[in-house]
């Protein structure tokens, strides 16, 4: 094995559109750094593979002829293994992101967005991110109301990580635009988890949305 495939970020599709699936396999399959674990359209053969494999990244639909996405992103995230897990899906209301927040998807990307390159999501997914559609943050700023207390503020530096955090951009796009460092981004990110007690970026975001901080 070659020191490309050892360092490459495994990828499961499940997406029962047959078009979308292959266009998505498609993008995975052209990526050096990226490798195509497996493509399911059903909640049963995703389970099958699950019970075999792990993958290092697993993109999901949550409308499946068989089921519910949000089964898969329960099953894996209860697992106990490091995959990283990214909602592609048509819904973008409240209930459907909150919901795939809550079994433990760390990204939520709607298919119609052609703002976000789904390569760059998945790697940016993998080291830590959580990439989500800007339309879906906003949407969201327009449901949450803000919480009485915050226990430690976010610093003036942290706040404007995170504003672009919510807007969608990786960590290397808020270096390149705030003239920092990826390691200086990375770290107001921990900062930011710990501040808002959470564990990912998506918790971050959602969390500084009932706290009117974005």
């Amino acid at each position: 094995m070659s020191e490309e495939e050892k360092t490459s970020i495994s990828v499961m599709l499940v997406e029962d559109d047959d078009l979308i699936r292959a266009r998505l396999s498609g993008v995975v399959e052209d990526n050096d750094q990226l490798s195509l674990l497996a493509s399911c359209a059903t909640v049963s053969s995703a389970k099958s593979v699950l019970n075999q494999s792990v993958p290092d990244v697993l993109l999901v639909d949550l409308d499946l002829p068989d089921g519910n996405g949000l089964e898969l992103i329960q099953l894996v995230n209860q697992s106990g293994h490091d995959t990283a897990i990214m909602v592609i899906s048509v819904f973008g209301d409240e209930n459907h992101i909150l919901k795939a927040i809550a079994a433990g998807a760390s990204g939520y990307l709607l298919k119609d967005d052609e703002s976000i390159q789904i390569e760059t999501a998945i790697i940016d997914l993998a080291a830590g991110g959580a990439p989500i559609s800007p339309s879906i943050a906003r949407h969201l700023m327009k449901h949450f109301r803000p919480e009485e207390q915050l226990l430690e503020k976010l610093t003036k530096r942290e706040q404007q990580v995170l504003q672009k955090v919510a807007k969608g951009y990786t960590s290397q796009e808020i270096a390149e635009m705030e003239g920092l460092s990826y390691h200086t981004v990375a770290t107001h990110v921990k900062n930011i988890y710990r501040k808002l007690s959470v564990n990912s970026r998506a918790e971050a975001v959602f969390e500084a949305l009932k706290m009117n901080l974005i």
